[in-house]
């Protein structure tokens, strides 16, 4: 079981994700609607994963990112993103997200990425 915080403004797919992780087992310990908000919250809390949503009001996923990574290298943060922001994801993986998953994503796929992060060294 993993601590988990959630980043997405879309309120619909922060309760998708957060019941598809309550599936796996894992703790949702925080919530965020933006990155400003992700990154303050994550300041405290330290969440084993990250689910961070790629495309965002006020600071997206990929200036979310390297800022979380600046507080801690080793973070663990999924990028979740439509298909057509590929291009954003490479920019992503290479400024160190573990992984991604795919707009419109289902609970075994969100649950892999996250055993998959968790199993890296």
């Amino acid at each position: 079981m993993a601590k988990i915080m959630i980043v997405d403004d879309s309120e619909a797919i922060r309760n998708l994700l957060k019941d598809m992780l309550l599936i796996g087992k894992h703790e949702v310990v925080a919530l965020a609607v933006d990155g400003i908000d992700a990154i303050e919250k994550f300041s405290t809390i330290k969440p084993d994963v990250i689910l961070l949503d790629v495309a965002m009001p006020k600071k997206d996923g990929l200036t979310t990112l390297k800022e979380i990574k600046k507080i801690n290298l080793n973070a663990k943060v999924i990028m979740v993103t439509v298909r057509d922001e590929m291009d954003m994801i490479q920019d992503c993986i290479a400024a160190g997200a573990s992984a991604y998953v795919i707009k419109p994503f289902n609970t075994e796929d969100v649950l892999k990425s996250i055993l998959f992060v968790l199993d890296e060294n």
